[in-house]
């Protein structure tokens, strides 16, 4: 009981630890989680951009190949393995058809999973040709699409065991997916004869992108007899600009390919066998395995047809031909010489079929191809702007392009981030595309290589489609007719107001883009050119609407509602109305927007109300013809009226004289609230309300009922 009570205590005291190490190091810990949460970005040191480049691959590893020949493809096909030892007579004959599992040598073996433990080959159909190098060349073609551009490091082929190496190989890329094909690589035993070109050239920085041939795969070193079992082309090998790697352009678009094809061109022949065996090493035809496995397979078809061995004998023109000689060559069955299963030959034939073997490897010889492994090593290319490719909905492999670049390789930049040019990622410089200086007025742009050069190699995008009325290479100005608003910044989709020149005031439309201020006539001021200055007065010329004269009459302010001064102000500016009517409507008489005690005092009535409709009548009221425009105003507020007055608050007519109106001399508009001041009785339109030149209309605004208030309580000082 005491060694449990023990240990519970040891336990609870090791969980007091425990937590007490959480909590002294709870910020180390909440800081490892969150680099788990938050994995590193390759592209980005925090937020500085870095190159980053995608994986190493094997980009063969599971992709189809196209082979131009396949043994077995076209039914049951006999083939030979050969001997390595000098000499040595052709190892056990086989036999490939592709509709049984076991005997398929297809071209996907090529670029699966290469196991040492249990190889897999393609094989080619069996080939008779001619050992001379005169004759034309055995073809046969492998051909691979990666499905996207990649730099190569290297391409390697591994060949299989006790199957004849090819003497002359051509490997050549392509990089519009095969569209076009370039020259990587030639291997052969007769580089100058076969290809045209030296054996093991030196490449230097002129040629650099010129493919090399090379015989370095016959055989391995040492005593230089065994042949080689796999090539391996390194794409940078002996290149003399591969340590500057970045900053060659040339290397680059060398590496760079989409598609791989490897050509087959000649069979690599035995050592001691690149010449006809002399006469004293022939041996006979009984002797060669070949021919004996074919003489058995002939004669149990005889036998089970029912013929006789002297018939067999005749027939195959063996009983006085004597014997047959053969070179000491590998020797294998044509195409034709398929399994006993695939055929169905008649003793009559047999004859032609012996003869046919024997007379043909006389003077050729009969081989295939076999590869267990083909392998393309190198990166997905995105030109140091991705850390990885990723299939689209396709299913086609495209860059995960990040520093505002985009493209299936990363090789442009996106829309709007053309401030300065395209370029490679390098070790040095990330090269990020930079997004254009437009202040949110416009979204697409282009680059311009002279001005990026002006600024220093600093910014060169020119800003397109400026829009909210701003122009200039970055949209930093307002366009023509427009000027800057100082209350807003630039960035400010308003930042551009309209000039509103006037159009017989001004001398033109443009305004000061920085101050809005217009060209004015002379004689006329305003920031719109709206009045006369000082000293001048309106004309009724166009050309010159403001005249100088030799007395300045008294007039009232026209800009808003002042004090409370009895008395009238003189003023030496005033507003005029250029619409052709200046000689008709002369001045307001009380065109004026200052209200005051006395002017109070002498109306009838003030009232305010919002104007709601308008109606134009003719030929109505006391002055008989006149045209009289009534509106229909809401009374809201009354603070003068006569004791007999039928004025109320609620809806009312309005009378005003349509050539008053045309002159501004009142100004009402629908929709608006006003402040009218006025007499009943005036214009002649009995028991009606109206307003004429020498009543006072003003807009309404919300802080003069105070001081309306105030003057109802003053009226009583009134004479």
């Amino acid at each position: 009981m005491a060694r449990v009570q023990t240990l519970s205590n040891c336990l609870a005291l090791l969980l007091v630890v425990g937590i007490r190490l959480a909590e002294a190091g709870g910020e180390g810990y909440m800081k490892m989680f969150a680099a788990q949460q938050n994995p590193v970005d390759p592209c980005f040191d925090e937020d500085r951009p870095r190159r980053c480049i995608p994986d190493f691959v094997n980009a063969a590893f599971g992709t189809a190949v196209e082979a131009s020949s396949t043994c077995g493809s076209g039914g049951p096909t006999r083939y030979c393995d050969v001997s390595d030892v000098p000499g040595g007579s052709p190892g056990p004959c086989h036999v490939c058809d592709d509709s049984t599992p076991r005997r398929r040598f297809p071209a996907s073996y090529l670029t699966d999973l290469n196991n040492p433990n249990n190889i897999t080959c393609w094989r080619s159909e069996p080939l008779v040709s001619s050992q001379s190098f005169s004759a034309p060349p055995d073809n046969v073609t492998l051909t691979l699409s990666l499905g996207k551009k990649y730099e190569l490091t290297y391409v390697s082929l591994q060949f299989c065991p006790r199957a004849a190496k090819p003497d002359s190989i051509a490997i050549y890329k392509s990089m519009d997916y095969g569209k076009t094909w370039q020259a990587f690589q030639f291997y052969s035993s007769q580089c100058r004869r076969v290809y045209g070109r030296p054996n093991r050239a030196t490449i230097t920085k002129a040629n650099e992108q010129e493919a090399r041939c090379t015989d370095s795969h016959r055989y391995t070193g040492g005593d230089g007899l065994a042949p080689v079992g796999r090539i391996a082309f390194s794409t940078l090998e002996g290149r003399p600009s591969a340590s500057d790697f970045d900053n060659s352009p040339v290397l680059q678009d060398w590496v760079t390919a989409t598609d791989i094809k490897v050509v087959f061109n000649r069979l690599h022949l035995p050592h001691g066998q690149e010449e006809f065996a002399p006469q004293e090493e022939i041996q006979t035809a009984e002797e060669t395995g070949v021919v004996k496995e074919l003489r058995k397979d002939l004669q149990e078809r005889a036998k089970a047809k029912g013929h006789s061995k002297a018939q067999f004998a005749k027939a195959d023109g063996l009983e006085s031909a004597g014997p047959t000689v053969l070179p000491s060559v590998q020797v294998i069955g044509p195409q034709e010489m398929q399994s006993n299963d695939a055929l169905d030959i008649d003793v009559r034939d047999m004859s032609l079929v012996t003869t046919t073997v024997i007379t043909t490897t006389s003077t050729t010889l009969a081989h295939h191809y076999a590869v267990s492994d083909f392998t393309v090593g190198g990166r997905c290319k995105c030109n140091g702007h991705a850390a990885r490719c990723v299939p689209d909905k396709e299913g086609e492999l495209l860059c995960d392009c990040r520093h505002n670049t985009a493209g299936r390789d990363c090789e442009r930049c996106r829309p709007f981030h053309f401030d300065r040019p395209w370029a490679r990622a390098t070790a040095k410089e990330a090269n990020e595309c930079k997004a254009c200086n437009c202040n949110l007025h416009a979204r697409k742009c282009r680059f311009n290589m002279e001005l990026y050069k002006l600024s220093g190699r600093v910014s060169g995008g020119v800003c397109l489609q400026c829009r909210h009325f701003t122009a200039g290479r970055h949209c930093h100005y307002c366009r023509e007719g427009y000027y800057r608003d100082p209350a807003r910044p630039i960035t400010h989709r308003k930042a551009c107001k309209p000039c509103d020149c006037h159009p017989i005031g001004a001398s033109g439309k443009t305004c000061n883009q920085s101050t809005g201020q217009c060209p004015c006539k002379d004689g006329v001021t305003g920031i719109t050119c709206n009045r006369c200055a000082r000293g001048y007065q309106q004309s009724r010329s166009h050309i010159a609407p403001c005249i100088i004269f030799s007395e300045i009459p008294k007039v009232v302010q026209t800009q808003g509602m002042a004090g409370e001064d009895s008395g009238e102000h003189e003023e030496t500016e005033h507003e005029y109305g250029y619409d052709g009517r200046a000689d008709q409507c002369g001045k307001c008489r009380a065109g004026t927007r200052r209200l005051n005690l006395n002017k109070y005092c002498k109306r009838d009535f003030a009232i305010m109300g919002k104007v709601t409709d308008r109606h134009v009548e003719n030929g109505a009221g006391g002055s008989g013809s006149a045209e009289w425009v009534r509106f229909t105003i809401q009374v809201q507020s009354v603070y003068k009226r006569a004791r007999e007055s039928r004025l109320r608050r609620g809806p009312m007519a309005l009378y005003v004289h349509a050539a008053d109106l045309a002159c501004k001399c009142p100004k009402v508009k629908a929709n608006k609230s006003y402040l009218i001041l006025g007499r009943e009785n005036d214009g002649g339109r009995q028991g009606a309300l109206t307003a004429t030149q020498r009543s006072i209309v003003i807009e309404w605004r919300d802080e003069w009922h105070r001081r309306m208030r105030r003057f109802q309580r003053r009226a009583r000082s009134c004479h």
